[in-house]
């Protein structure tokens, strides 16, 4: 949106009848107008990119279910090892009792 709104106001600024009276701010105004249009275009094949990058991904999860439930399973796991990490560190900085060292043994 950015971008279409750059070449919005160059366009626009193009349209100035400034632009008619003055040579040097018009070969400047069409210079930016050409910068924007540019990268406007960038812009627009960096997102259909990413939203085909996005669908290949959808596509390989379908094909491949064992692998998204494998990812789910890590995530999962991931979870549960810094609940029990910090579990551990809390024991690790109360006084060494017998009932914390079983604990942190367990």
């Amino acid at each position: 949106a950015m971008s279409k709104s750059a070449v919005k106001i160059s366009s626009d600024l193009l349209s100035n009848p400034l632009c008619e009276q003055e040579p040097g701010f018009l070969e400047m105004v069409t210079a930016f107008d050409t910068a924007m249009k540019r990268m406007d275009s960038f812009n627009q094949e960096k997102v259909n990119m990413g939203l085909a990058e996005e669908g290949e991904t959808r596509a390989f999860s379908s094909v491949f279910p064992s692998l998204n439930m494998a990812v789910k399973r890590r995530e999962q796991t991931l979870q549960d090892y810094k609940r029990l990490q910090s579990k551990v560190e809390k024991y690790e900085e109360k006084e060494r009792t017998g009932p914390v060292l079983a604990k942190l043994h367990q």
